[in-house]
């Protein structure tokens, strides 16, 4: 199965939401980008989205925005507590990185995962 490869304007975009905290980090995953913390999986670039994870009610509430839509990487099989952020937030970053935030804080509160691979640069 190939995936979709991000630009460099995805990259950057991705790397720019991705916050500077304890615990972070970020992995190649598939040809793409994904932030961990303290192992768990939180925010993700696949192709040209970017993805959060979040509580029900988050997703709720970022799925009324236009835009936005279940992370969905193999058609028909959504990843259960991931959405894709609005592209047009590229233009507005503080809105982008409100919900990273809120991803950030709900994936710092499950238990802590290992993680046995290199660290992206």
């Amino acid at each position: 199965m190939a995936f979709p490869k991000p630009s460099d304007a995805d990259k950057k975009w991705f790397e720019a939401l991705l916050p500077e905290a304890p615990g972070v980090a970020m992995r190649p995953m598939f040809g793409n980008y994904a932030g961990f913390v303290d192992g768990n999986m939180f925010l993700c670039l696949f192709g040209d989205q970017v993805a959060v994870r979040l509580d029900e009610a988050g997703r709720a509430e970022l799925l009324s925005v236009a835009g936005s839509e279940p992370f969905e990487p193999v058609s028909g099989r959504p990843m259960k507590e991931y959405i894709v952020l609005p592209e047009h937030w590229r233009d507005s970053p503080e809105l982008a990185e409100e919900w990273v935030d809120r991803s950030l804080e709900y994936a710092a509160a499950m238990p802590t995962r290992h993680h046995k691979g290199k660290t992206a640069k």
